[in-house]
């Protein structure tokens, strides 16, 4: 010091970004790469089938992204529709959003997963809808969640009657 005295040193030791380092990989490892959508910072890949629908898949990416979700769109025009899809699945995108003529005409989107289940088709709004739903209940396995569309009840409804003997 000042007084040419000896001091004795003190160390101030803070961990705190190793302790999220350490979390980040246990979630990492939990999860093996495929990420609840709450979490997830691949949550949507916006797939064209041809290059006339690079606009509206920009759209669709864009209108996602301010209702504050991780959209991408995918035109580059050097892939085919299948490889695109391919791509987000191998980069663990939790949904794919494949668009062309009928999409673009009735402002929807065909919605399937990075487990390359298809779930049909499904309007925008309807699709925010489950989106906000699957980020404020923090569903762990969105993939799965409530995807199926009014027909598919209906047709559950009609298999399970005439599987049904009846009576008379």
């Amino acid at each position: 010091d000042e007084k040419g005295e000896k001091q004795h040193p003190v160390m101030i030791h803070r961990a705190i970004l190793g302790s999220v380092e350490r979390m980040i990989a246990v979630l990492t490892e939990n999860y093996g790469g495929k990420w609840p959508f709450w979490l997830s910072p691949r949550q949507v890949m916006v797939v064209p089938v041809g290059i006339p629908f690079n606009q509206y898949a920009s759209d669709v990416a864009t209108k996602l992204r301010q209702f504050g979700y991780c959209a991408d769109a995918d035109t580059d025009d050097s892939n085919t529709m299948n490889k695109k899809v391919r791509n987000a699945q191998i980069a663990q995108y939790n949904f794919i959003f494949v668009v062309g003529e009928k999409e673009r005409t009735n402002l929807t989107v065909n919605v399937r997963t990075r487990d390359n289940k298809v779930h049909g088709e499904f309007s925008l709004d309807a699709v925010v809808d489950r989106f906000n739903h699957l980020r404020d209940e923090r569903v762990l396995k969105s993939e799965e969640y409530g995807w199926r569309t009014e027909e598919d009840e209906g047709e559950k409804g009609d298999k399970s009657k005439s599987s049904s003997p009846e009576t008379e």
